[in-house]
């Protein structure tokens, strides 16, 4: 078992690191990919359908708000200043309609409890994941992408290495047994340190005379903590929903949902924060 997740592991790491390089079309192709599937897993989790193995209205009309939201992307990034966020809104605004549109024409079919996990599935999986291209985008995005790794998978590594080694009070017994309060401090300090060096190195090279290491630090730190929000959330529903995992795409770690739950959360921090804090200054 350890051998296959660590040899699937490294499998998902060359893949997002080669996409997230690339940029463009293929990170585009590859998030619309990755969103499609976690959609499917959520809807699959909050029992949007009522048999899993048959796929129905709602769960239809939402994979196709994710193609056109991320066919809206790649048509917005070459439009003009603020027409990508009015397409992006635009698809947000038109999944939930659409939703809607389909629960009344249908009605008694759908319950409100279904209508609401749809949407919830497409604002949680692909809306956020987009962030990942979103940020890849921007003026120094093949600097800044690479924040939303370190923020959750430099996290959690650092989190579960300092668990293990000296973890000792558990803050979520309940939600998550093995989390530790030594833990959840080493995944935040670990991210800020590897962030730091990252920006010392590598970042600085592209802001010439300015010194935002310390910038870049400060977004992986925060972005850590969100990646831990994002994890626990994750787990949550599961547990809410009684499922062990979302899926089995990815052999050894479960669904996409399983081992992207913190990028989720972290990929529009990231965004948000390098676009007010380190765009502006180069």
């Amino acid at each position: 078992m350890f051998w296959t997740r660590l040899a699937s592991g490294i499998v998902l790491l060359a893949i997002a690191l080669t996409a997230m390089a690339f940029g463009g079309i293929p990170l585009l192709f590859l998030l619309c990919f990755v969103s499609l599937v976690a959609y499917r897993e959520l809807t699959k989790a909050l029992r949007c359908a009522r048999d899993e193995k048959k796929w129905n209205l709602l769960e239809l009309l939402g994979m196709i708000g994710v193609a056109a939201y991320y066919g809206a992307m790649y048509v917005g990034r070459n439009a003009a200043l603020g027409a990508d966020a009015l397409y992006l809104l635009m698809m947000i605004t038109g999944v939930f309609l659409a939703e809607m549109f389909a629960y009344v024409i249908t009605f008694p079919k759908f319950e409100a409890s279904q209508v609401l996990a749809a949407v919830f599935a497409f604002l949680y999986g692909p809306v956020m994941l987009a962030f990942v291209y979103l940020t890849r985008e921007t003026v120094y995005g093949i600097d800044t992408v690479w924040m939303i790794l370190i923020s959750s998978w430099g996290c959690d590594t650092c989190a579960y290495a300092v668990g293990k080694l000296i973890g000792r009070k558990k803050i979520f017994p309940v939600l998550s047994p093995h989390k530790s309060l030594e833990g959840c401090i080493g995944g935040v300090a670990g991210a800020a340190l590897i962030g730091g060096l990252y920006g010392h190195f590598f970042v600085e090279q592209a802001f010439p005379d300015r010194q935002v290491a310390w910038l870049i630090a400060f977004i992986c730190a925060v972005g850590a903590v969100m990646s831990m929000v994002g994890d626990l959330a994750a787990s949550a529903i599961k547990r809410n929903h009684n499922i062990k995992d979302y899926g089995k795409l990815i052999p050894g770690h479960g669904g996409i949902m399983d081992r992207f739950d913190s990028v989720i959360v972290t990929a529009p921090m990231t965004y948000f924060l390098s676009v007010l804090l380190l765009n502006g200054i180069g």
